[in-house]
């Protein structure tokens, strides 16, 4: 056997080891391969639950709903609201760790109201590496476990493994919460997660990547796959993007010219360090 053989066959055994679990699903790469592999190994006993609220896009809601029923795992939307929390309405860098001690404590009560003893998170090798202050609070819930980071599996071999399966997320874009387009230190409010959702629908048609609008507050920052800079900065696109963004509330709109890198609200972050 290869090593993602062994890999795989280490995750479907420890999957059934739980019994019955429910998987926190956002429909993105990682957490549909997951739900993929515990409807797999555990059947009826797996719940996929997709924790809604004003950081979940429109349509990475009807993405997972959609996903969940090509999967045949069972799946439930609960409605959650980070904004009742002012230390995750504060922005400061550890707004991931209120976000997902929010999000999973949500899922655990219900998990345990159910009789269910485990909760999954979607979080793979890959994200040791980067700043992830919610892994802090996942290994702070005890009934939250992170199954494919325990066996070891990248974000690579996932989608290898989700093209086996035919998954249709394979080769989805990454995505993140709204809230993440934010800057650091500007309050979270459902006005700015609104203003960045309906941005980034507007831009989704004239690109073929990846798009963000980051809020910094008066701006609207823009990025974008590098092919994609030359064809928004058009003179008819910029004026039509500048004319929606303002209508929006933006008072100025930025085509960020280093293009789309993820984290990129976490520079700010790694220049404060540098000069503390």
């Amino acid at each position: 056997m290869s090593q993602l053989d062994n890999k795989l066959a280490a995750l479907l055994q420890l999957l059934k080891e739980l019994e019955s679990s429910v998987i926190g699903f956002s429909g993105g790469v990682d957490s549909t391969f997951l739900a993929a592999a515990a409807y797999r190994a555990l059947g009826d006993k797996a719940v996929a639950i997709t924790a809604c609220s004003d950081t979940l896009p429109e349509s990475e809601l009807k993405d997972a709903e959609a996903t969940a029923r090509f999967i045949g795992i069972s799946h439930l939307v609960l409605p959650i609201s980070e904004l009742d929390s002012p230390d995750f309405v504060a922005n400061t860098d550890q707004r991931c760790y209120f976000c997902k001690k929010t999000r999973f404590g949500a899922l655990a009560e219900w998990a345990k109201s159910k009789g269910i003893k485990w909760v999954l998170d979607g979080s793979n090798a890959d994200d040791v590496s980067d700043y992830r202050p919610g892994l802090k609070a996942i290994g702070e819930l005890g009934q939250v476990r992170s199954p494919l980071l325990e066996v070891g599996l990248t974000k690579a071999e996932i989608r290898q493994l989700s093209a086996a399966w035919d998954l249709p997320t394979w080769n989805k874009l990454s995505a993140a919460c709204l809230s993440s387009r934010v800057a650091y230190g500007l309050a979270i409010t459902s006005e700015k997660l609104s203003q960045i959702e309906q941005a980034e629908e507007f831009l989704k048609p004239l690109t073929t990547g990846q798009v963000r609008v980051r809020h910094h507050g008066d701006i609207a920052r823009i990025e974008v796959a590098a092919a994609d800079i030359p064809v928004l900065a058009l003179p008819e696109t910029a004026q039509a993007i500048s004319t929606y963004f303002k209508e929006l509330g933006f008072t100025f709109v930025t085509l960020d010219l280093s293009g789309y890198r993820t984290g990129s609200m976490n520079e700010t972050l790694a220049e404060a360090n540098t000069h503390s």
